[in-house]
């Protein structure tokens, strides 16, 4: 066999077939142990029917005995024998015995002593092989052991008349045997097992089509969703599935399908805003740089070199903060949320943050309250730069005053940077957390920042298990960041 060639399996790959055949096998264990049962069942009621024919044979034969009366030989469907002590040849028999010649002598034993008259007993029997060359055993009794049920009869208790016609001594002990024959059991239950194995194979049958065209009829919608999302591309997501409108486990199947095609179909939106809004901001900058620069070169005798050479380098740092902040988003967006090793201080951070943030651009106040240290687990210089963010943008927008807060709520710590500026309009405080979204667009863009700084600093706080929500406040825009609390390095 080619060594490319995938190896076969005797498990079918369709589900249907695969359906079809764990319901057969299902029940074929099922039915295996229902005729297993039943076999053992009708065997053991059969065995009791005939103990009780045999129970009722021996009561009647009892029954004559004391009458006096000689049972018919020819007579009888169970095989039957009386014996009698002193007597060499049996007093009767019949149905089948006869072949075994019990009137030359008595098959089954003579009793040695005559037990209660009322008592029946069962027990096995071995049948000897010394069947008569002119008599044919039609029961084929000879060399088998049977069950026997017996009962006995004392000849004492019969008159001398009765003695006498059955041809035994006035103190003979009398005993009545019946063969408990296992041949209509034996003969019900390979009938019964017959008809059972039969009616097995075509309930199998008729299971594995059942399971097979239901699961087909099942999949119907399956096998349409799968069409239809098969037409989905990463350039148009729109498409969606029909929802059954039965409330089974395709119509949850179908609903979470459209739920997943909506999200991919946002995520691409989002994803093409981003880049449009990442190409108009880089054209910003870019084309501001290059028109200097071409007004020098065509103008070199009366172009202010240094004035030239600061708006380079100024739309240069714009240019390469906003690569920074993009590059930063694009690791984000691979990366999962962290529980790192390492414990951070944030009073400790934000108090450094406090004394060595610039502000000498306009005349800030920017002071930091904490009652106590408060951990979180999690990478140091992605906290500053969370941090740091929540500052430029404070810094932005505060008319006089930035406040820094940090407290410990359970096992949550809060920091809080609160200023004085005009505020969030309530409709615009999720819209502020998104991509290239500026509230103050009136403004210059070399003042404006870069839209960036406060997804950036969202993205952070869910990478490390927290969130950043706008506090709702009368005055300036307040910004809550809530970390899950660590223990302190010296109380580990």
């Amino acid at each position: 066999m080619n060594a490319t060639e995938p190896r076969r399996r005797w498990w079918p790959r369709s589900v249907r077939a695969r359906a079809a055949l764990a319901a057969a096998s299902t029940a074929a264990v099922i039915l295996v142990g229902i005729g297993w049962w039943v076999h053992h069942d009708v065997y053991r009621q059969g065995t009791q029917i005939a103990e009780e024919q045999a129970e009722s044979k021996v009561w009647s034969l009892g029954a004559q005995l004391r009458q006096g009366a000689v049972p018919d030989i020819a007579g009888g469907t169970l095989p039957y024998e009386v014996v009698a002590s002193g007597r060499r040849s049996a007093v009767t028999y019949g149905g089948g015995m006869e072949g075994l010649d019990p009137g030359t002598r008595h098959v089954l034993p003579a009793p040695s002593e005559t037990r209660d008259p009322g008592l029946l007993t069962i027990r096995p029997f071995h049948i000897p092989e010394r069947r008569h060359d002119s008599i044919k055993d039609r029961l084929g009794l000879a060399g088998g052991t049977y069950m026997v049920m017996y009962a006995d009869i004392g000849a004492d208790q019969l008159s001398s008349d009765k003695v006498a016609s059955l041809g035994v001594a006035a103190d003979a002990k009398l005993r009545v045997y019946v063969v408990v024959l296992p041949h209509t059991a034996e003969k019900i239950t390979e009938i019964t097992d017959r008809v059972l194995l039969r009616a097995g194979l075509v309930s199998l049958v008729l299971i594995a089509a059942a399971a097979y065209f239901t699961v087909r009829i099942a999949l119907r919608p399956v096998e349409a969703i799968r069409v239809l999302t098969a037409s989905v591309t990463a350039s148009d997501p729109r498409e969606r599935v029909t929802v059954p409108a039965a409330g089974h486990e395709i119509t949850a199947l179908a609903t979470t399908i459209n739920t997943t095609l909506q999200r991919l179909d946002n995520a691409a939106a989002q994803q093409r805003r981003f880049v449009a809004d990442a190409a108009h901001e880089l054209r910003s900058p870019l084309t501001t740089l290059l028109a200097s620069l071409e007004v020098a070169l065509a103008y070199p005798e009366r172009t202010d070199w240094p004035a030239t050479a600061t708006t380079a380098a100024r739309q240069t740092r714009r240019l390469q903060a906003l690569a920074e902040d993009l590059l930063l988003l694009a690791r984000l967006d691979t990366r999962t949320p962290i529980a790192g090793p390492d414990t951070v201080d944030l009073t400790a951070l934000a108090s450094r943050l406090t004394e060595q943030y610039p502000l000498a651009e306009r005349p800030l106040t920017l002071t930091c309250d904490s009652t106590a240290p408060a951990h979180a687990h999690g990478d140091p210089d992605e906290y500053e730069r969370l941090l740091r963010n929540l500052i430029d943008n404070a810094a932005r927008h505060a008319a006089h005053r930035i406040q820094i807060t940090v407290r410990n709520q359970d096992a949550w710590v809060v920091l809080t940077v609160h200023d004085d500026g005009p505020g969030v309009p309530t409709e615009d405080a999720e819209r502020i957390f998104e991509r290239f979204v500026r509230l103050d667009d009136a403004r210059s863009r070399d003042h404006g920042g870069t839209g960036l700084g406060l997804a950036i600093a969202r993205d952070l706080a869910h990478r490390h298990r927290g969130t950043l929500t706008l506090a709702p406040r009368t005055l300036g825009a307040c910004f809550q960041l809530r970390l899950p609390r660590a223990p302190a390095p010296a109380e580990k």
